[in-house]
């Protein structure tokens, strides 16, 4: 859809500070100076946010992620709002100007609906100085109706976009063996990989290495190029998008249609 089209998705423990699920405005700031140097380099983006039930927990006066749905949503509803002023806000100052889409899995059950969506993405990914912000409408989403995480939202609207790439931002700064503890540079063949899987999902974070891979392998088989980086190094986003960056590298696959 639109040439070199890169999606970059920010995971709850990028946006967020560890101690209390607040946003974390230094982390934000960062974050969005380096999105926003790629757009005026001339990049296209879509830029794929959690954050929001994060976010909204302090309001409840929660010390962890809720369990319960209605808590959940709840928190998802007071978060969104918290997330995308802050996010309009900080762009701003970099004269871009942001678009909310929020998604459940249910826009993109039918040929019809995702058409919907794809004609929306379109329309602003037109417009150089627009950033499409992207999320799960976590306020209405019960399990049904969910994508799993805002991993594989991300690849899926990779997909549907058209997307030469995808990088997932995280808290390290790839997949790591767990025996060197080194991070693994380039990985060839996805399925040999998920031996490194481990359990680091943190209090705030719905998705740990395991949902991240399972997104990649999609997306590979899509034919879309896929990163995972360190979220609190976005400096680095410029040099992944010109292929030197630090970061795990899954190639897309070469029987890819």
């Amino acid at each position: 859809m639109i040439p070199h089209l890169t999606v970059i998705k920010a995971g709850t423990g990028v946006l967020t500070k560890s101690n209390d699920g607040t946003l974390d405005r230094a982390a934000l700031v960062h974050l969005v100076a380096a999105i926003s140097g790629l757009i005026h380099a001339g990049h296209r983006c879509l830029f794929v946010s959690s954050g929001a039930v994060g976010s909204g927990v302090s309001a409840l006066g929660l010390s962890e992620y809720p369990k319960d749905t209605a808590t959940r949503q709840a928190c998802a509803a007071v978060g969104q709002a918290r997330l995308m002023q802050t996010y309009s806000s900080l762009f701003s100052n970099f004269d871009v100007t942001i678009a909310q889409v929020l998604l459940t899995a249910a826009d993109l059950a039918t040929p019809e609906r995702a058409g919907y969506v794809k004609d929306t993405l379109r329309r602003l990914l037109v417009e150089p100085m627009i950033l499409p912000i992207i999320n799960e409408n976590d306020s209405v989403a019960v399990e049904e109706l969910k994508f799993g995480d805002n991993d594989m939202l991300s690849v899926r609207v990779a997909k549907l976009a058209g997307a030469k790439r995808v990088i997932l931002l995280t808290s390290v700064d790839g997949l790591l063996d767990p025996e060197t503890n080194q991070r693994i540079a380039e990985v060839s063949n996805i399925d040999e990989v998920f031996r490194h899987v481990r359990d680091d999902k943190g209090r705030f974070s719905m998705g740990g290495m395991a949902s991240k891979l399972a997104a990649v392998k999609f997306a590979v088989e899509a034919g879309i190029e896929t990163h995972i980086a360190h979220g609190r190094h976005p400096e680095r986003l410029a040099a992944i998008v010109d292929g030197t960056g630090i970061s795990t590298k899954f190639p897309a696959s070469a029987q890819s249609a």
